[in-house]
């Protein structure tokens, strides 16, 4: 693999661009891998390269029923943060973020991170218990936050309006070093990055069935013929729950559609990520100009990835409070993402019923913050049957009651 540089672009501008390898190969499948990973998501690509990276397997193949980052990878409104309330899930995300801090050269592909900092706001006496609550839990954590006033929320964000009649701006959990990254970069850096490696990445490969012998995984069925190994993850996200019941077991997930939507590009407004989780907003601005907006979830169960009306009145009529300016702004096009969720709205990175099958699923409206640290871990569980951020996360939780809830410091109603 060529290294990407200033060098390179100069060079290959002496050559009119022609000189380019593709970013990866698209082989067709081997007979035999050591570990198959099911899902070329964000998820799934960061476990693959970090098997390779940190354990040495490479003998990898991704399998992706559709094409590359085109599930909720490429659908999420690219938030990262770690001020999360319980310590599992701190010790987690944290780990993402600090990754994603030098991901860019890790990859040597621009990820385009950038800490531009996420104001979590307070608007009512509740969230200002618990927002400086989750301060003093980050402080006793090592995840630098704190609690800011109204004065300096708008020093901030100088388009917030904080008098609000419904629902004013009390203050706000602010962490420096949150931000956002390029969706579509992450994935594709991880992926030239696992080709580098020598591992296969299957795109249009649907898996069918899932074969076991003796209560031990040996292999899949997909739309591109049967293909054995040794070890098999499931990274799909809101569709874990189908592939577990090929393999004969359940998971404790529902899968829903999140909504956001983008306006029409303007100036530069706003150079920090804002989420208002009383009234289901959260918007920042891409680099394009656009204010990328998110809101909650569905109020049923369902597979579609297609916007719903109510939510686009819902969460306008409230960011228009908080943000006048967005009354004057046109929509230019709104999605849906199938988000998986857990009763305690925390992520599964366990061991399951069926030997050497592993899943990771469950993230809910906090996948694409969670990529690398999520990929860490899971390869570690894979490679050597144990990891310590991964231990609390266990699907034999729901049965012993060491719930991880997660239901606020989420940011999102779910």
């Amino acid at each position: 693999m060529k290294r990407y540089s200033a060098f390179a672009v100069a060079r290959e501008a002496l050559r009119y661009h022609m000189g380019w390898e593709r970013a990866w190969t698209s082989p067709a499948p081997k007979r035999h891998y050591d570990v198959i990973i099911v899902g070329a998501g964000g998820h799934g690509l960061a476990t693959a390269y970090y098997l390779g990276k940190n354990y040495g397997i490479t003998n990898v193949a991704i399998l992706e029923k559709g094409w590359l980052g085109g599930g909720n990878t490429g659908r999420n409104t690219t938030i990262i943060r770690s001020n999360y309330l319980q310590d599992p899930s701190a010790a987690i995300y944290e780990k993402a973020r600090s990754l994603y801090e030098d991901m860019s050269q890790d990859l040597n592909y621009n990820v385009m991170f950038s800490p531009r900092g996420v104001i979590m706001l307070a608007q009512t006496e509740h969230e200002v218990r618990g927002y400086k609550r989750t301060a003093h839990a980050n402080a006793l954590q090592g995840v630098p936050t704190e609690w800011i006033d109204p004065k300096r929320v708008k020093e901030l964000v100088p388009i917030i309006n904080l008098e609000g009649p419904r629902y004013p701006v009390l203050g706000g959990l602010w962490q420096e070093r949150g931000g956002t990254a390029r969706h579509d970069a992450v994935a594709w850096g991880y992926a030239r990055a696992c080709s580098a490696m020598g591992m296969d990445i299957i795109q249009q490969c649907e898996v069918t069935g899932v074969r076991s012998e003796n209560g031990r995984v040996v292999g899949v069925n997909t739309t591109k013929g049967s293909i054995d190994c040794d070890k098999l993850g499931m990274v799909v996200a809101g569709n874990c729950s189908h592939l577990s019941d090929m393999a004969g077991f359940r998971l404790p997930v529902e899968s829903v559609a999140l909504q956001a939507l983008v306006s029409e590009p303007i100036k530069p407004c706003m150079d920090v990520v804002v989420m208002a989780n009383t009234v289901h907003g959260y918007m920042s601005q891409s680099d394009k100009g656009e204010m990328v907006i998110g809101g909650g979830t569905d109020a049923f169960n369902n597979y579609t990835q297609r916007g719903s009306f109510h939510h686009i009145e819902e969460t306008v009529r409230a960011l228009n409070e908080t943000f006048p300016m967005v009354s004057r702004l046109k929509m230019l096009r709104q999605w849906g993402g199938i988000v998986d969720v857990t009763g305690d709205r925390s992520p599964l990175i366990s061991k399951t019923p069926v030997n050497n099958i592993f899943v990771n699923a469950g993230w809910g409206t906090g996948g694409f913050k969670a990529i690398p640290g999520s990929g860490w871990a899971m390869a570690e569980l894979m490679a050597t049957g144990h990891s310590p951020l991964a231990e609390e996360f266990s699907m034999n939780r729901f049965k012993e009651g060491k719930f991880i809830d997660e239901s606020v410091a989420a940011g999102v109603a779910h």
